[in-house]
């Protein structure tokens, strides 16, 4: 326990003594212990858990905080609150752990899921819960376990957030901060099934009825689970692509993480579906995916662009949308990809496509794009600050961007703030330190007065240059 902050070691310390205190009416009072259905429960619980170790069947067994928690509430159900309180201790203590060390883990795992069966116990046995378990009088039946489920969810909660005030030292308000609203609604699903285990259990079909609630509950916790690893898969894609774009063109690292924050800081505005919301960010994470394509003595070139070259550049948004046609998961952002260049004008590229004909999330990632260009500062040029880029994308609005999108993005900033960045690894570089940073984005909109910005000979049409 060298490792752990002593706040946390006496945290730890304070929770088995509780759970020890707890169990040992149990133990002193044996005789009147029920054990065989103590053993079942307890065994039961181990034996939901333990295959999440095997090397062969971890990745397919789902693994995570309540997956078998309707084991405990049943116990908490069937049994006095001293015996309920020893059914969490064999599976905690030989479940998984992902993170050392382990040893302190399992056994604080098994004091906080010890005190919150205790917990819920002590309550569905204020509440008459065994009465109502005896001749089930439904829906009566329900509130004892209701609040029996309600108990164990706040201890559980409590004792996560003191660990995480503790052992990572965060401030009080911050450790306990959306921990209850997480687990109630899960928690209660839990208390549902093992009122349901608890009455199967006391029928005279007996235990054996029980688990028949187990495999609903079994295979939804793996859908669960299947869909948080194929999620992981998703982000490891997009940062695996996004790191690729960031070696090459490494002027404009992290440019990419901030289009894609301000767009989804437009959508919020914009009230989007929440579904829709990490496709956006998607979107605007991967918007400039299209540079791998370009051939790198282009992006990195000093002095004017050829015709050619130009061209070239400009192929970028075709050249990222072929990359991920293939991502069914992307959906909308494919289209983003494609047409982020596209200006309501008509003057963009690579279509020249006209007001609405544009789809909206392209017109997200355009702003989002623009302004985070003319916000962060690169080796070529310093940043404008965050008022006057809004201005920009203001007098640009009509012609540009989508006038509705820059008032979103207005609307976020005012709320959140904004951080501006460097984005160039070379902040003492001269003015021409490469071509590839100043095409970051060629949605930057030309400064007050002017037509367009350009870069002498670097060009695309579209003003800032490359893209």
């Amino acid at each position: 326990m060298m490792a752990i902050p002593a706040a946390a070691r006496a945290y730890i310390c304070g929770a088995v003594l509780c759970a020890a205190v707890c169990a040992l009416p149990a133990v002193r009072h044996a005789a009147e212990v029920p054990w065989t259905a103590v053993l079942l429960l307890a065994g039961l619980y181990a034996a939901c858990e333990m295959p999440a170790r095997c090397r062969y069947l971890g990745n397919s067994v789902p693994v995570g905080t309540g997956s078998f928690f309707p084991v405990l509430l049943a116990g908490a159900f069937v049994l006095p609150p001293a015996a309920a309180t020893l059914v969490a201790l064999p599976g905690a203590l030989l479940g998984r752990v992902d993170q050392p060390p382990a040893g302190i883990r399992r056994i604080w795992r098994a004091a906080q899921l010890a005190l919150a069966t205790w917990g819920a116990a002590q309550t569905y046995l204020l509440l008459a819960g065994e009465r109502t378990l005896r001749a089930p009088d439904f829906p009566y039946a329900l509130l004892p376990a209701a609040a029996g489920a309600l108990v164990f969810c706040l201890v559980l909660t409590a004792l996560d957030g003191g660990i995480r005030a503790t052992a990572e030292q965060l401030p009080v308000r911050t450790a306990w901060r959306g921990l209850l609203l997480r687990s109630l609604a899960p928690h209660c699903v839990h208390g549902l099934a093992g009122l349901m285990m608890a009455v199967l259990w006391r029928s005279p079909y007996g235990p054996l009825s029980a688990l028949l609630v187990l495999l609903p509950m079994y295979i939804s916790c793996w859908i669960f689970a299947q869909y948080h690893r194929e999620r992981a898969a998703h982000q490891a894609t997009i940062r695996a692509l996004v790191q690729a774009v960031d070696i090459k063109d490494k002027y404009t690292r992290g440019h990419s993480e901030r289009v894609g924050r301000a767009s989804v800081l437009i959508a919020r505005e914009l009230s989007m579906d929440e579904g829709r919301l990490e496709v956006l960010r998607f979107a605007g994470i991967l918007h400039d995916v299209g540079k791998l394509g370009v051939p790198t003595r282009v992006l990195r070139k000093d002095g004017p662009l050829t015709p050619q070259e130009r061209r070239v550049i400009e192929l970028h948004p075709e050249y990222g949308h072929d990359m991920v046609r293939g991502i069914g998961f992307l959906g909308e952002a494919r289209a983003a990809i494609l047409h982020h260049h596209e200006r309501l004008d008509g003057s963009g590229y690579p279509y020249g496509l006209v007001g609405r004909q544009i789809p909206e999330f392209a017109r997200v990632v355009a702003v989002a794009d623009a302004f985070d260009a003319m916000t962060s500062t690169r080796s070529y040029r310093r940043a404008r600050p965050v008022a006057a880029a809004l201005e920009e994308l203001k007098r640009c609005a009509g012609s540009q961007f989508d006038p509705q999108m820059v008032r979103a993005l207005v609307r976020a900033l005012e709320r959140h703030g904004w951080e501006t960045a460097v984005t160039s690894d070379e902040a003492g570089a001269g003015a021409g330190s490469g071509a590839a940073g100043r095409g970051v984005s060629g949605n930057v909109p030309p400064q007050p007065g002017q037509a367009r910005v350009t870069v002498p000979g670097r060009d695309t049409g579209t003003p800032g240059g490359r893209g």
